[in-house]
């Protein structure tokens, strides 16, 4: 299917920020110079961006940590990530970053995740109230992998056999907060025996996104889920089930660092993970993250959006 009229080649303002679809499922780039000289007008036209193509990128940039922050807030309240903890809590004096690296000082990791695999995931799912945006900055990146791939949970629902989204209608998942997205316990917690008893809240599987109105498969990560009420064995079959439909490549795009590159996706409608890399290459990135609310279903909620329409082979 060709891409709609919304999915063109768009310029945004005169100050010729443009907007530059993918070819895949999800993704654009925004094209401008510095976003610190860009004007509110025209960051708000770069939030919008964000909501139509799920995921942005805006490559050449050499910010601060204030700065980013100041770039971070046009897009909602910027949350602190109180689990995201490292051995020398380097970026605390901005409380509002997280450093997301393997780099090692004097024997203590200066960020988090390492150089694992992350699995795919939303981020926060975990908690009551889940965040919106995420973005990551890059300043230093492996020669090669590392690289991060989404998944467009718009399409995913709106692609789901009839079988399966009938067995979901109506349905809540438990969102495990015993591990992070890298397989590691967090502090405090005991590990899981039994996924019934994980501590996690309880959000929908179908929700609706405040902002577009549009319904999207929420899934948050698979390790130590359970679809409330079922028995386990029934539980783990059908979530088997949704993650081999939502993660099918023909829903993703995987972007390729470059220092300097900002990142920024929705993790109402999309999931992501990072690729493996070489543990011995330097990946340093700096992470902000705005707050969201209470993942819901609306009645109203909509399907057709416009990333899932022009998604390839859709």
């Amino acid at each position: 299917m060709s891409a709609s009229p919304a999915l063109k080649t768009s310029v945004l303002s005169p100050s010729a920020v443009r907007v530059v679809p993918t070819q895949a499922a999800l993704g654009a780039e925004v094209r401008c110079d510095d976003v610190r000289t860009l004007s509110d007008a025209e960051l708000a036209l770069v939030h919008r961006a964000a909501l139509d193509h799920l995921v942005i990128l805006i490559r050449g940039q050499t910010l601060t940590d204030p700065e980013l922050i100041d770039f971070g807030r046009h897009f909602g309240a910027l949350d602190l990530a109180p689990y995201a903890k490292t051995g020398k809590e380097k970026a605390r004096k901005h409380p509002e970053i997280v450093i997301v690296s393997n780099v090692m000082e004097d024997g203590q990791a200066i960020g988090v995740l390492r150089d694992a695999e992350v699995v795919w995931h939303s981020d926060n799912s975990y908690r009551e109230q889940p965040l919106s945006f995420s973005a990551l900055y890059s300043l230093e990146v492996p020669p090669a992998g590392g690289n991060t791939g989404f998944a467009n949970m718009y399409l995913a629902l709106e692609t789901l056999p009839h079988e399966l989204r009938s067995r979901i209608e109506g349905r809540t998942l438990k969102h495990d907060m015993t591990y992070n997205s890298a397989g590691d316990l967090r502090e405090g917690f005991k590990p899981v025996s039994d996924v019934r008893d994980a501590p996690g809240p309880h959000h929908p599987i179908i929700r609706t996104h405040p902002d577009t109105g549009y319904d999207a498969l929420y899934l948050g990560r698979r390790p130590n889920a359970y679809i409330d009420g079922l028995p386990v064995d029934e539980s783990e079959a059908l979530l088997e089930a949704l993650w081999a439909h939502a993660v099918r490549p023909d829903f993703t795009w995987h972007h390729v660092w470059q220092a300097g590159d900002i990142l920024m996706w929705d993790n109402r409608c999309v999931m992501h993970h990072r690729d493996p890399f070489d543990a011995g290459a330097r990946r340093v990135m700096h992470r902000i993250q705005c707050a969201g609310d209470k993942p819901a279903k609306s009645a109203a909620g909509k399907i057709g959006h416009p990333r899932a329409l022009s998604a390839p082979n859709s």
